[in-house]
């Protein structure tokens, strides 16, 4: 009897160590996937961050080309090339500042109809003292009515900008500032480059400051940078962005359990650190010893099949989920597609399929980006959500299509559910700004148990593309009928 009881107890206790092993061990592989998938979402961002605002300066340079060839360059083209820098990249401010001498100073006033200020106060200014070269803001554009207090600032008096317009002018590259309070508003950083004059050797720094006409100037907004970093990562991580070891957004203090990335802008080099809250968390074998050898064999055996279970559901999941929009894929479209039209035919009732794609997509794409183009696709998806009904199956097909199944529809209730859906989308404004209509096929299935999957998703495509060709921004549902006569 105490032999068996010992060796029971013994039992217990290489199950419990077992346990105990079995769920460090998998703790620790969770741990190395969990850093390797913050390290990659570091990057990732980064790299989008990096590539936006390197966007930005690029058209800075060539803005700075631009302005060297025009030589005397009036406001009204000013304008429109600054809107386009605005619209394209990252920045929120763009702003051209010339070498004003002060033999000529009165004459530049006059001709542009400004003062050339220096600032007082935050948001105080004055006639700015005689010296012998300004460097006033002539002109600005901006994401935010707050360009008249920068007009006329000469920034050559200004001690945090002032040393980066002397560095532009002799290095002839693109300067950052580090992050100051912008005159548009807000905190950022400003990019410099110059400008020389057209045709003039510009080898040597001499030459260059004998060339310097002026300077193309761009602002970024801190929040918008890190905006578009956070684009490239889920909503619920931690962002911090940090600049010669201070923290300019973000949480203070270390993050660490985060990845961190370089980031390169201009001629500084800043460092994005990403840390998700929802790590692994301490493992349940630490706690084994105080519930008991027992209990703790039970407890672990139970965790490690939960989690096993769970990390099955989350594949399972992200298997059948479209990764931009949240909805479901073409592969889960398929099967609930097959499964509607077999339900329908043991009910003998109809159902009806909704092809939906957006009208001149490609246009959005090539005109203001993938990014814009992917933001698009999701603010459509979501007025299809708020359209559809909880019986519906929505789901995104891929590029800019969208299908929708509804179980138990007549062919006229599916013309009108369509129609709602096209007036719907037509009613909203992007937040580009621009109207967005989609053109909607409709199939009706039911009426012929032997019609396939494919068949009625072939006569829904075709008859979306007959709302195309009928102008778009409309509904056609399939006629076998006509379709029948038009081959005939």
């Amino acid at each position: 009897m105490r032999r068996r009881f010992w060796l029971g107890i013994a039992a217990v206790t290489l199950v419990a160590l077992g346990s105990v092993l079995a769920a460090v061990l998998v703790y620790s592989d969770d741990r190395r996937d969990f850093d390797r998938m913050q390290e990659d979402e570091a990057t990732r961002a980064a790299h989008q961050m990096e590539a936006v605002a390197g966007l930005s300066v690029g058209q800075l340079t060539s803005a700075a080309a631009f302005f060297k060839a025009e030589d005397d360059l009036s406001r009204h083209e000013f304008e429109v090339y600054g809107r386009s820098l605005l619209q394209q990249g990252a920045l929120s401010g763009a702003v051209f500042i010339p070498r004003v001498p002060e033999e000529k100073r009165g004459r530049y006033e006059s001709t542009h109809g400004i003062e050339i200020l220096e600032r007082t106060g935050p948001l105080s200014f004055r006639w700015s003292q005689p010296r012998p070269t300004y460097f006033p803001i002539t002109y600005v554009v901006a994401d935010k009515e707050q360009r008249r207090r920068a007009l006329g600032y000469d920034l050559g008096q200004d001690p945090e900008r002032a040393a980066f317009l002397s560095r532009a002018q002799d290095a002839g590259t693109t300067v950052s500032s580090p992050v100051i309070p912008l005159l548009i508003g807000g905190q950022g950083i400003n990019v410099f480059r110059a400008v020389y004059r057209d045709g003039v050797p510009v080898e040597t720094v001499a030459q260059r400051r004998r060339a310097l006409i002026g300077f193309a100037a761009g602002s970024f907004r801190i929040d918008d940078l890190v905006a578009t970093a956070a684009d490239a990562v889920s909503s619920d991580v931690l962002l911090q962005l940090q600049a010669g070891g201070t923290t300019i957004f973000g949480a203070t203090g270390d993050l660490g359990d985060g990845a961190s990335a370089p980031i390169h802008i201009a001629d500084r080099t800043w460092t994005l650190t990403v840390e998700d809250p929802d790590g692994p968390g301490v493992a349940l074998p630490f706690a084994l010893a105080v519930f008991g050898i027992s209990l703790a064999a039970l407890l672990g055996t139970l965790i490690l099949t939960w989690n096993r279970r769970e990390r099955m559901r989350e594949l399972e999941r992200q298997a059948s989920e479209d990764a931009l929009t949240g909805l479901d894929n073409r592969r889960r479209f398929e099967k609930d597609l097959a499964t509607a039209m077999a339900r329908s035919q043991r009910d003998r009732s109809n159902g009806a399929l909704l092809i939906i794609d957006i009208d001149d997509f490609k246009r959005v794409n090539d005109s203001r980006g993938h990014p814009a183009g992917d933001r698009l696709i999701q603010e459509v998806a979501e007025v299809l959500r708020r359209r559809t009904r909880r019986s519906d199956n929505l789901a995104r097909l891929g590029g800019d299509e969208f299908a929708v199944i509804l179980p138990r529809c007549s062919r006229e209730e599916a013309q009108i559910a369509a129609e709602a859906i096209a007036r719907e989308v037509r009613e909203y404004r992007s937040e580009g700004g621009d109207p967005v209509t989609v053109s909607v096929g409709v199939a009706v299935f039911g009426d012929d148990p032997r019609t396939s999957a494919a068949t009625v998703f072939s006569e829904a495509d075709t008859a979306m593309y007959a709302a195309k060709d009928e102008g778009r921004d409309g509904v056609r549902v399939f006629d076998p009928v006509a379709v029948r006569e038009d081959v005939s």
